[in-house]
């Protein structure tokens, strides 16, 4: 539902907010037109997306309703992204954090601040929204932050179960590679854009290696994980998640580990804001419960906020396993996280059920390309996002089938599968699917879990095998909430592959699983859960865009291929971010990206992640040109990573700027 804002309402400024090196960010603050004596609270999003184009849409749709509802709502773009000066080097780096410091000490002194900050945002704004509550500015009152995560190395794009995560750790790095070399604004920064853009550009380094150097969970984890420090954020935590986004489980963590207010929810959604009208749905009145918590905390309003249940979460109805779900069918719930007993971290005390996986061994010595079947790492709400019927990936993986029962069952929270179990070489993964099986066979993936067998003992350490000998190991799957109807059956399906979500180790080699000592445990609702309701979705009318008339054509979304002779099995995918637009202040934005991952089954040395780039802006006498390219590469000792960048900038018919480099990095294999 669109929340029409009259624009007499609301006042929009642009900022270059000083920092104490002389760099300056760009920003730009929605104001209420009437600003009383004393100020407005202030809520801050602050990204490396550029706020002049990239999120522009997205920004429209929530800053002016928080300004119309009497809040200076302010978006900046972080150090060397979008119009902000400086060199951009990394993820939440020191540079970015220190910055945001001073960023959130500016706001609270401006005119028009009365002094209390809350920052929100999504993914990139939600991990340093809570980066920065860890360092604890002192006016930061309250942060919302949606689908992001506590924990950098085994909860994000780099890492999962200590396997090093190949469909997004090399795709993201290429991404961001992409992402970093855009040139400034020139509406933004002026006449000496291209001046400023040869700086990035010459000043930057892939992310790739770097993230491949840190093999282990090390000091370079470390920083910027908010698990690092849960007693340092004294703000208050409104903790946002969706059963379709790989970051769910912070939700439960920050509930389970925070000593200040925390509240969280997590709904059916993917990698998208709760109101956006993406699939799956159904969406939420997100802008309305945020609203409520900053008036409550920025403005001391007393709203009801603390009085709604710890932790609400929507149960999902059993259905049918497709790629695209516009919405699902099921029910929200409201309840205390955890219970009366913590000492379960990431299950809650509910009620839970221990079953048996049955007697006798099994041998778990899966074709290299399970996996391809998984659907996208990070779903935005496309048509080709979400795993498919898992019939074939069962095939292809050993699994146990387990009963629901009579009553059906109600899965909330992290499952937990203990295995005893043997491998015939010194270093392997296991991956565990749990799936829904209905009676006529098909199989919907409800979640599922990742352990290099090297970091049984954690995430900071390397252990290899002794062959043939038994191992104890846990694996907790990612939090869930579904409801297995009675009559179906609960599968548990055990691969030593899972390509390309997992890279898999440099040799090979096959697992023995003793299922007698083998079990799963599945925390239930707890029946002390109450119904809670949300209203529609309500957001400000966005910026009109249109498609350009250059539009690159959409090809499929994702193609899976499998050469019968050769073995080879090749995944094509287009990500699909939606950037190419036309805007109103006449930039067009052009974008187009490819990432293919290839394996041949049973050769360690084969696979392979690439991903290019395509990007074009354009405006009244200006253009530029950008192109890159990433490949990431395997040996049984070593990891090469590749990427080549190349850009030019015309203006006025005359070339200004023509940039080519290419970078090869070979990092050694410790532990993945």
């Amino acid at each position: 539902m669109l929340m029409e804002i009259d624009p007499a309402a609301i006042e929009v400024r642009d900022l270059w907010i000083p920092l104490a090196d002389g760099t300056r960010l760009r920003g730009r603050v929605w104001l209420p037109a009437e600003i009383p004596a004393g100020g407005v609270p202030v809520v801050l999003e602050y990204l490396p997306y550029r706020l002049d184009d990239w999120t522009s849409v997205r920004d429209s749709e929530r800053h002016p309703y928080y300004a119309a509802h009497g809040y200076a709502s302010v978006r900046v773009d972080v150090r060397g992204t979008g119009g902000s000066e400086g060199l951009f080097t990394d993820e939440y780096s020191p540079a970015e954090l220190d910055d945001g410091v001073e960023l959130i000490d500016w706001l609270a002194r401006a005119p028009w601040s009365n002094g209390n900050v809350g920052m929100f945002g999504i993914s990139w704004g939600g991990f340093n929204s809570l980066q920065l509550a860890e360092r604890a500015p002192a006016a930061l009152k309250a942060i919302v932050t949606v689908c992001s995560t506590d924990d950098r190395y085994d909860n994000d794009v780099h890492y999962i179960g200590g396997a090093l995560l190949g469909i997004d750790m090399s795709a993201w790095a290429g991404t961001m590679l992409a992402f970093a070399s855009r040139p400034p604004h020139p509406d933004a920064v002026g006449p000496d854009w291209v001046d400023a853009w040869r700086e990035r550009l010459e000043g930057q380094y892939p992310l790739g290696p770097r993230w491949l150097a840190h093999q282990d969970r090390d000091d370079y984890w470390r920083r910027g994980s908010a698990c690092e420090n849960y007693p340092g954020i004294s703000a208050a935590v409104l903790a946002v998640g969706g059963w379709s986004d790989p970051y769910r489980d912070t939700v439960l963590r920050l509930l389970e580990n925070l000593p200040g207010p925390v509240r969280g929810i997590i709904g059916p959604w993917s990698h998208q804001y709760p109101d956006r009208e993406l699939a799956p749905g159904p969406q939420i009145d997100f802008l309305g419960e945020t609203l409520r918590w900053w008036d409550h905390w920025l403005r001391g309003a007393g709203t009801d906020v603390m009085a709604e249940p710890r932790l609400r979460v929507w149960v999902t109805d059993s259905e049918r396993p497709s790629p695209y779900i516009r919405e699902r069918s099921g029910r929200w719930r409201g309840l205390d996280w955890p219970t009366d007993d913590a000492a379960r971290p990431g299950r809650g005390a509910a009620p839970s059920v221990r079953l048996r996986l049955g007697e006798g061994r099994i041998a778990v010595d899966s074709p290299w390309n399970t996996g391809q079947d998984a659907g996208r790492y990070f779903p935005f709400g496309n048509a080709a996002d979400l795993p498919v019927d898992q019939r074939a990936e069962d095939g292809r993986s050993a699994c146990v089938d387990l009963p629901v029962g009579e009553a059906g069952l109600d899965l909330v929270g992290r499952a937990l599968v203990r295995l005893r179990l043997s491998s015939d070489a010194p270093r392997a993964n296991v991956v565990v699917r749990l799936c829904d099986v209905a009676p006529d066979g098909s199989s919907t993936l409800v979640t599922l879990g990742v352990l290099n067998l090297l970091r049984r003992a954690g995430m900071d350490r390397s252990d290899e095998l002794v062959p043939g000998d038994d191992v104890d190991v846990e694996i907790a799957l990612k939090a869930a909430g579904y409801s297995f109807p009675a009559g179906h059956t609960l599968r548990v399906a055990l691969s030593n592959h899972y390509w390309p979500w997992v890279w898999p180790h440099g040799q090979a080699g096959a697992l023995s699983v003793d299922l007698s000592a083998g079990s799963i445990e599945l925390p239930l609702l707890d029946p002390a859960a109450v119904p809670v309701e949300f209203g529609p979705a309500v957001h400000a009318r966005p910026i009109p865009v249109t498609t350009p008339e250059r539009a690159p054509l959409p090809g499929p979304e994702r193609v899976t291929s499998h050469d019968v002779a050769a073995g080879e099995t090749s995944l094509r995918v287009d990500p699909r971010y939606g950037g190419t637009r036309r805007y109103p202040d006449g930039l067009v934005f052009l974008e187009d990206a490819l990432e293919t991952y290839r394996i041949v089954e049973g050769d360690p040395t084969s696979p392979t992640a690439r991903t290019s780039w395509e990007l074009e802006l354009a405006k009244d006498d200006w253009r530029a040109f950008v192109r890159t390219e990433t490949a990431l590469t395997s040996t049984g000792d070593d990891f090469t990573y590749t990427a080549r960048v190349r850009a030019r900038a015309e203006v006025a018919g005359q070339e200004r700027l023509t940039f080519e480099r290419t970078y090869t990095d070979v990092i050694p294999r410790s532990s993945v």
